[in-house]
This record gives C-alpha cells, structure tokens and sequence, in this order.
C-alpha cells in the first residue's frame, strides 16, 4: 500500500502540473471509486464541473485539491469543499497532456478532463484515476476547520481539512507537528509500539514498510509496549520514522511493482535501500545477524533478532 512517501511524491507532482486549471469534464468509469461521494457519479461530476484546482494538500496518506471559482467558495471567498483521494493499495494518479490524452489504461476508473489557466481547450490535461485493485476512492467533500488553527496539511496555509480527514492525526513531515504531543500520545497507550506507530489518529503517514524500517533504526522491537518506552526512545523512533520517510521520498517512494508511481508514470526506488524489510533470512546491515519475519496483524513484521530483542510479555 502506499504510504507517506509515496503519496507526497504524487502531492508534489499535482502541485506541478495542475494547479490553476479548470474542470471542464468529468468522467466515471466504475462507479465504485466514487463510492465515498454523497450524490453518486452524477453528483461528483455536477460538484467538480467548472471548478478550479487551487492546491494539492496532504496529511498523511490522505490527498485533497481545494477546489476554488464556484459559486459555493466559503463566506471569506476561499475554498469551501475539496476533491479528496485515498490511493487504497494500487491507486494512482495520472497526467495526461497531448498525445497521452488517447492513452487509457483498462484500470482507469475516473477521467477528468482540465484546462489550464490560460492556455485554453486546445491546453487540455486529463487527470487520470487509475486503481487496479479498486481500494482507493475519490470523493468531493467539504472542508472543516482545524482543531488548532494551523494549515490542514502540507501543500496550502489554508487551516482546514476535507470533513473524513479531521480524525486522522497529523504527519512527521508536516511543520505544525508537535512532536512532544505525539510522544505523550504514544506513551499513554496500553498497546505494541508498532500498533501505536501505525495509528493513523496517533501520527499518520506510516505504514507497514517504514514502521519496520523506523523500528530497526531505533533498536526497537515491535512488541515492546508503549507505557515501558522512556522519552527518548520515542523521540529516537519517531526521527528514526521520519528520517526513513525523508530518504525514502527522495528517491520518489518504495516501488515493489509498476503500481506506484508519480504523476508522470516513474516508479521509485527506496525498495533497494530497505534494511530489513522483506529481507527475511538475508544479513542485518548492521551486525550481520539474519532478519526474522514474523506475522503481525495479518500481514509481517520484519527485525534483527540482535539489534531489537523481543521484550519478555512486551515488557523489560
């Protein structure tokens, strides 16, 4: 599943390539992609027809564009409702320009059609949503205040969020974390410290891949319970998380397969530099002791038996 490297990569390009332009056309191909938007397929057109692309914003996972130039903007003339995606496991959005607009991939499910500030019909851009595995939606949805007045997330100084997104906690790239709150927040759970790690209400952004990379660069085994983590260690864990996701987003996200890529269809390639994860059997980089899988939440967890000792019951 993509996680926050990934989902910046593709934020980032969004910033690039479509910011400013219109929505002229709209297209749903499955209407289960759409399942998340009050109103159905027609409805998610009617709200996205004609309106500006003025942002693309993260926390997170989640991806939102504050659509602007409606005639329902907010009272104070900015963005009043945003078009939202969750990527689910395989999605992926698209730019299409010139001869890519004839290009559609048999796992499209939602087309829409852009023209860019000033450059007119014969400008146009697609925005394509591309999901193989039909986990991910997309969603017109409106914008609600911050709890704290800061900027909902990475990407606009706008301080609100898409409605479904003001549960999810805040993410260790976004600069109006606190850092000491999300510690306090960790240690005050009665749980494993991956557990808390992958607690999107918690600090969001982390999946499976980077929890285990974070782990390991903190020495830190995943059973090890939350109430028994001293200050330090959480703090090391979470810059350990958030050093990981950095290095990762460098070299555009962890790319397993043709599914994650950029707006521009290229994959990342972190996947190279993964310490322990999906490294069952080959030598820790750092002491050479074999990595161990073991099953975790239905899916695995991957350590250094001697770099992270699993605590007796959790505890030390």
């Amino acid at each position: 599943m993509p996680e926050l490297p990934e989902v910046e990569t593709v934020r980032d390009g969004l910033a690039r390539h479509v910011l400013g332009a219109v929505v002229t056309d709209v297209e749903v191909l499955r209407d289960y992609s759409v399942r998340r938007h009050d109103g159905g397929p027609a409805g998610f057109r009617d709200q996205l027809l004609g309106h500006r692309l003025d942002a693309a914003v993260r926390r997170g996972k989640f991806l939102w564009l504050p659509l602007g130039g409606g005639a329902d903007e907010g009272h104070d003339g900015g963005p009043a409702a945003a078009l939202l995606a969750h990527l689910g496991m395989s999605g992926q959005l698209l730019v299409r320009s010139g001869p890519g607009l004839a290009e559609r991939s048999p796992h499209l499910r939602v087309r829409l059609v852009l023209e860019p500030e000033g450059a007119g019909p014969a400008g146009a851009l697609a925005l394509d949503f591309v999901d193989q595995r039909t986990f991910g939606h997309l969603s017109v949805q409106d914008l609600v205040p911050t709890p704290d007045g800061a900027p909902g997330g990475l990407g606009s100084d706008l301080a609100a969020v898409p409605a479904p997104v003001a549960h999810i906690g805040r993410d260790l790239l976004d600069p109006s974390l606190r850092r000491d709150d999300v510690v306090d927040a960790i240690r005050r759970r009665r749980t494993g410290v991956k557990r808390a790690l992958l607690d999107q209400t918690v600090v969001s952004g982390v999946g499976n891949i980077y929890a285990d990379e974070a782990l390991w660069r903190a020495r830190l085994h995943f059973a090890r319970a939350t109430d028994t983590l001293r200050r330090t260690e959480a703090h090391r864990l979470l810059d350990a998380a958030a050093e990981v996701m950095t290095e990762a987003l460098a070299q555009g996200g962890t790319s397993f397969d043709a599914l994650y890529v950029n707006v521009n269809g290229q994959s990342g390639y972190f996947s190279r530099a993964l310490a322990v994860y999906g490294q069952e059997g080959e030598p820790c980089p750092r002491c050479g002791t074999p990595v161990r899988r073991d099953e975790f939440m239905n899916r695995s967890s991957y350590t250094c038996p001697r770099c992270q000792p699993r605590p007796r019951n959790g505890r030390w």
